[in-house]
């Protein structure tokens, strides 16, 4: 029956779902595959507790009128000077900070912990060093794709597997009007955000830029900020990262 939701009414769908010529299905991975997978998302969890930890350690010491710019290394510093604050704080207020501190510090080993760990597979795995002759690409970015991604050929081309992960304008088009809006923010969040920051760092810094397509970035510079750009450069490496995935090739300069 229509609008009714039961394990009848899924079958049927999953049996209707999979006759469709356009459907495309994760591929399973290895046991070592997921366990490669897993270091990257006890990583990220790790990474947000510290993000969390440092802004609240940020925010308590506000509350009494000690405050900083926004960013980890500036927690960091204050974290070197809070002995020349703590003989102004309550001692509650400093056993807080000292529980903080401490989690940040256990916080900070874990993920160094897993970032040599995948720094090590990173030398021994092919993919990983082929991946990281992009620009804006290094070790963690390398290796959370050929983790993610183990056979390329679930995707048809390069444009869709950057629409796979949500870096290509979302349509809002009818009557034969053709707009176009934000990013889909589709697919995969951790990859995005990996190779948005990627290409961020290939907008910043001209040697970079040369290596993708300089000319090309400086002129979208010109009419556009320059986050709008590096997610247009993102798609850019999206599009060469499945190129390389499929082919082997080594990544030529523009």
């Amino acid at each position: 029956m229509r609008g009714a939701k039961n394990d009848a009414t899924d079958a049927a769908a999953i049996c209707e779902a999979v006759t469709r010529p356009n459907m495309r299905f994760v591929a399973i991975k290895s046991r070592e595959d997921q366990a490669f997978l897993m270091l990257h998302r006890a990583r990220g969890l790790l990474v947000r507790q510290r993000t969390m930890a440092a802004c609240a350690f940020r925010a308590h010491l506000a509350e009494y009128g000690v405050v900083v710019a926004q960013g980890r290394h500036r927690v960091d510093v204050l974290i070197a000077k809070l002995d020349e604050i703590r003989q102004d704080l309550p001692d509650d207020a400093c056993f807080a900070l000292d529980a903080l501190i401490g989690q940040l510090d256990a916080l900070n080993r874990q993920i160094e912990g897993i970032d040599a760990r995948l720094v090590e597979i990173h030398k021994t795995n092919a993919i990983c060093r082929l991946l990281a002759t992009i620009p804006g690409i290094g070790p963690i970015t390398a290796t959370a794709f050929a983790a993610t991604i183990p056979d390329p050929s679930a995707f048809r081309s390069g444009r869709e597997f950057a629409a796979w992960l949500g870096l290509t304008p979302r349509q809002n088009s009818s009557g034969g009007r053709h707009r176009l809006g934000g990013i889909t923010k589709q697919g995969d969040r951790y990859l995005r955000h990996l190779l948005v920051l990627g290409a961020r760092t290939v907008v910043r810094y001209p040697k970079a830029r040369s290596r993708v397509d300089g000319p090309w970035i400086e002129a979208l510079l010109e009419r556009r900020r320059p986050m709008v750009v590096a997610v247009a450069v993102a798609n850019k490496l999206a599009r060469a990262i499945w190129a390389m995935l499929s082919t082997g090739e080594v990544f030529r300069n523009a």
